[in-house]
């Protein structure tokens, strides 16, 4: 708020606002001073006022990183992963520069640095945390960031498509394998996994109370669109519910790490090494697709709200199709659809 006092026959007006140099003028009359003051906080607000390059340069990109953690993340759902990415970027040059001296330069440099060693679309999530934590720190930290260099930045193309599918004998390659994994939960979460296209965090969070064996469903309450879904059960993943011990409110009580990790021991002993668990969503997907279910029927068990999205999971085999097509003529359909008249 500006301060405005009379001094003599003067009135003098001064602002004060962290993150904004202290402004001060003197007015003839206190209307003129009133004036000058709404009209000096309103580009304030409007972040048209020249940053004080004191406090910003007192803050560092890993500083601010510290505070983005202690505030914001805990609020979110994906607070691990979302803590793990922000300290990997605390440990970047990056992380020393001051805000006050950030540019689209400095992110650039960042990017480039982790294209060596990560995927685009690590780098890309990264770019949003760090262009999220600008934002909060201009609008509600009072920080007087003079624009997000975040913005400025081109991200790299993401090309993380997959096509992988489960060929002849690596099924059953990989249930041998499961089968014999030291954790009990692997050969289930898998199994359920193919039978549902349910994601790895969906199954692990999955409560016995969301599941009705009787209605053959299973409610999936946070899903990573955060739009919760009932899905239908297959006779694949009645059987495996119904194998399950139930040791508590978990179906699979077991952490998404240890699954992770047994996963990997398991598809490396398969010779599968390239096989991803997320691959196993394209799969059952797939199936369900061969099986003769249509694209809404699929929707409501995968959680896909848009038909591109959907298609790009689907990876149909051209000899289920071939087969499918065999003994079948336009003709012969064409005919079957006249009315006689």
């Amino acid at each position: 708020m500006a301060t405005i006092t009379k001094r003599g026959q003067r009135w003098s007006v001064q602002i004060r606002r962290k993150g904004v140099p202290t402004q001060s003028r003197t007015f003839g009359t206190k209307a003129a001073a009133s004036a000058w003051a709404a009209i000096q906080e309103a580009r304030i607000e409007a972040g048209e006022q020249p940053v004080s390059r004191t406090i910003l340069q007192s803050i560092s990109v890993g500083s601010l990183l510290d505070r983005y953690i202690e505030e914001v993340t805990p609020r979110k759902r994906s607070e691990v992963t979302e803590r793990y990415r922000l300290r990997q970027m605390q440990r970047d040059p990056l992380a020393s520069v001051s805000l006050a001296d950030l540019t689209s330069k400095h992110v650039a440099g960042y990017r480039d640095r982790r294209l060596v060693s990560v995927k685009a679309g690590t780098i890309r999530r990264e770019l949003s945390l760090l262009q999220h934590a600008l934002d909060v720190a201009k609008k509600e930290w009072g920080f007087r960031i003079p624009s997000n260099p975040v913005r400025d930045v081109q991200q790299p193309r993401l090309d993380n498509a997959r096509n992988r599918r489960l060929e002849e004998g690596e099924a059953e390659r990989l249930e041998q394998e499961i089968r014999s994994s030291r954790n009990r939960w692997l050969a289930p979460v898998v199994r359920f996994a193919v039978e549902t296209g349910m994601r790895r965090g969906e199954i692990i969070n999955l409560q016995w109370r969301h599941v009705d064996l009787t209605r053959r469903i299973a409610h999936v309450a946070h899903s990573k669109t955060g739009k919760p879904r009932t899905i239908p059960l297959t006779d694949g993943a009645i059987a495996v519910l119904e194998a399950a011990d139930r040791l508590g409110a978990f179906v699979f009580p077991v952490s998404a790490n240890a699954i992770k990790l047994a996963w990997v021991r398991a598809v490396r002993r398969a010779g599968l090494s390239d096989l991803h668990f997320h691959d196993l969503r394209h799969e059952a997907i797939s199936r369900l697709f061969e099986i003769g279910l249509t694209m809404p029927e699929v929707a409501i068990i995968s959680g896909h709200r848009d038909p591109r999205m959907l298609f790009r999971y689907t990876h149909l085999r051209p000899f289920e199709l071939a087969n499918k097509l065999k003994g079948l003529r336009w003709a012969d359909a064409r005919a079957d659809g006249v009315k006689p008249e």
